[in-house]
């Protein structure tokens, strides 16, 4: 146990200066860090209170006291979009945390099965994946109600058949692995073989698909919230931003760029990181 986890540390470390010495996933993995930096600091940096109202300031321009101008409300934009950092980093990790632990099981049970019932749940997966995801959130949330983590747990459910497929196909190719059946002759449970053996063994996809899948559910959070689905006001969320300032795009036509930028480089950024892994897990699986 002791060698795995060491094992497991080096490859950790291996990996993570594999990115940093890319120049686009060091930049990628700064950014996110700087991210994940601001969401937790957010309530003691924010200049103002996010959620403080002032009419009579509703549509400040760019100042020193309000460095992104103000909203309709009057509420100071550079803090809504400090603590919006906060739902661009909590938001994904649930929606992937539900993909994950509906997906993953099932995908390992299901490659090493290949019994009927895998087999359906096969099935099931590729007519769930046949919808768009928006449109599945969407009923999902007609059934849970609207609110984040409603909206998160909706898309973890809509992303689950992806990592189920990603984690059959890396199984099925696993399970016919030697080692898989030595461990099966010498009386090794299901669940050892499963999560002892298999499970190793598809973690190189596995992270990459997890990776992307943060920003396709950042994504994903924006766009429900965009539509009033996601995060409630007066809390505020990117998605729930852009919302805003495309209502009021005559008074203040430049409040889209601020949260449109951040979300656009979070999505870029994730999307980033995954690639530098994919391609780091490659370069080591050829020098192998």
């Amino acid at each position: 146990m002791r060698e795995q986890t060491s094992s497991a540390t080096a490859g950790a470390r291996t990996l993570l200066r594999s990115l940093l010495s890319t120049p686009t996933s060091g930049l990628a993995v700064a950014y996110l860090t700087a991210l994940i930096v601001v969401a937790a600091t957010a309530p003691w940096i924010s200049p103002h209170d996010p959620l403080a109202q002032n009419l009579g300031n509703a549509f400040a321009g760019l100042s020193l006291d309000h460095p992104l101008g103000t909203d309709e409300f009057g509420r100071d934009v550079l803090s809504r979009l400090a603590h919006a950092c906060q739902i661009a980093v909590v938001g994904p990790l649930i929606a992937v945390a539900v993909a994950v632990g509906l997906g993953v099981p099932a995908g390992l049970w299901s490659g090493y099965s290949r019994g009927w019932f895998a087999r359906f749940l096969a099935r099931g997966a590729e007519v769930l994946l046949s919808l768009p995801p928006i449109i599945a959130a969407i009923a999902v949330i007609a059934v849970l109600g609207p609110g984040l983590l409603k909206a998160m747990v909706a898309i973890g459910i809509v992303f689950a058949p992806r990592l189920f497929r990603v984690v059959r196909g890396a199984t099925l190719a696993v399970a016919n692995e030697t080692y898989i059946a030595s461990a099966h002759s010498i009386g090794a449970s299901r669940s050892r073989i499963l999560w002892g053996h298999c499970l190793p063994n598809v973690m190189a996809p596995l992270l990459v698909q997890v990776t992307l899948m943060l920003g396709f559910a950042l994504l994903a959070e924006s766009s429900l919230s965009f539509l009033g689905l996601g995060v409630q006001l007066p809390e505020a969320s990117w998605g729930s931003m852009l919302r805003s300032a495309s209502q009021h795009q005559f008074q203040a036509p430049y409040a889209v760029v601020a949260p449109g930028v951040a979300l656009t480089l979070t999505i870029l950024a994730f999307n980033t990181v995954g690639d530098g892994i994919r391609d780091a897990l490659a370069s080591r699986g050829g020098e192998r």
